[in-house]
């Protein structure tokens, strides 16, 4: 741990990615006065319109990778789907990576994420491999349906899964999923969706923030809502859990465990992100400390902050309107922002496309009650399209 920070050599930050998880790690790391640079594909990503500098290549590349380490002090990644290999590599070598790629590794693999957690005794839902649609035949007879088939790896917001309804749709799902490893898994009947922000520092130090109750709309988050709106016992539940998840995984940073809620009251682990995560966005206007914040206290060795929550808060993710595509445009702003508690966040992606996450609006409020009806207004006022020229 360090107490003192030098602006004549600033501590350094590599963050592979540089959508908006990157961009708001990158504004929470300049607060302390580090130097920070992304690597994406993407030539003024939304990252690099506020580090230091990028460096422009693909995920997969794992020269780039490596060439990282020439210019940072601890390494850290937005989002799941890079070069572990290249990460793991230069670990061995001594560099600081957050968190261990080791852990990457495990939580990329849906399928080895719930037996990791199954064999310690957290609760997940019902689960098993499946490569045939003779196995898969097997998991529904087993779970019945409506059954979710997963691809192992590479899925998010919904892309990856397929939910298959009944015996006649087998074929279709495994088709739609083919050239992936499968899993298949127990559709849960679930009250509501929630997700606990957990953050755990270098030495061992925890801390967890409340619980958000999410609303998905296609399987992309649409809302976050805080507090969540269901009973103290089961905000303890999921915050034990979240707390088993990280310190199962020895996770240094900030980690979001996403669950299910049951008619019964339990909770069930849907999935593990080592990362910030949307639906902890309100924490930027709503709690002490931001979870962007959390991260960069974590994995540079800093004291992990203050997680209470300060307010009410709804957050509303602003995605590309159906029907454009082309240079991103947010029309209602001003009409939005005269709202009272209306905070918005555009990221800078240049090109809108339909249900792009494009940024969001939290709305914070003393009840939650005003921030739901006051969320709900703006919601109805922002529309992101593309600039005129472009298809619509």
């Amino acid at each position: 741990m360090f107490d003192r920070i030098s602006l004549l050599r600033p501590y350094r930050i590599a963050i592979v990615g540089g959508g908006q998880l990157g961009k708001m790690m990158t504004v929470a790391a300049k607060q302390f006065g580090f130097h920070v640079t992304v690597l994406d594909p993407t030539a003024g990503s939304p990252a690099a319109q506020v580090a230091d500098q990028q460096v422009v290549a693909a995920f997969t590349d794992g020269e780039a990778i490596r060439s990282l380490a020439t210019e940072a002090d601890v390494i850290i990644y937005e989002f799941e789907h890079i070069n572990t290999a290249a990460l793991l590599a230069l670990e061995e070598q001594g560099c600081l990576v957050f968190p261990t790629p080791k852990i990457l590794q495990v939580i990329q693999d849906k399928l080895l994420q719930k037996r990791t957690m199954a064999m310690a005794g957290i609760p997940v839902p019902p689960f098993q491999p499946v490569s045939s649609t003779d196995q898969v035949k097997e998991a529904a007879a087993k779970f019945g349906y409506p059954l979710m088939l997963k691809a192992r790896s590479g899925g998010y917001d919904g892309k990856g899964n397929f939910l298959i309804g009944d015996p006649e749709a087998i074929e279709v799902g495994f088709n739609s999923l083919r050239g992936s490893e499968m899993m298949a898994e127990k559709f849960i009947r679930f009250t509501c969706e929630v997700s606990v922000i957990v953050a755990r520092s270098r030495y061992g130090e925890v801390k967890i923030y409340p619980l958000s109750e999410n609303e998905h709309d296609d399987n992309i988050l649409r809302r976050s809502i805080v507090p969540a709106r269901v009973p103290d016992v089961v905000v303890n539940r999921a915050q034990s859990v979240a707390e088993a998840v990280i310190s199962l995984f020895s996770g240094v940073g900030v980690f979001c465990v996403e669950m299910f809620v049951t008619p019964e009251g339990d909770v069930l682990v849907n999935e593990v992100a080592p990362r910030p995560h949307n639906s902890g966005h309100y924490t930027i206007e709503a709690c002490v400390t931001s979870q962007f914040e959390q991260h960069i206290r974590a994995t540079c060795g800093l004291p992990l902050g203050d997680t209470s929550l300060r307010c009410a808060a709804v957050m509303v993710n602003l995605l590309g309107e159906k029907g454009y595509n082309g240079p991103a445009v947010l029309e209602g702003c001003s009409s939005a922002l005269s709202l009272p508690g209306v905070h918005l966040h555009f990221y800078g992606k240049r090109i809108t496309v339909p249900k792009r996450k494009m940024g969001h609006i939290t709305v914070t409020a003393l009840k939650l009650e005003e921030a739901l009806q006051i969320a709900t207004r703006a919601e109805q006022l922002l529309r992101v399209i593309a600039e005129k020229g472009g298809e619509k």
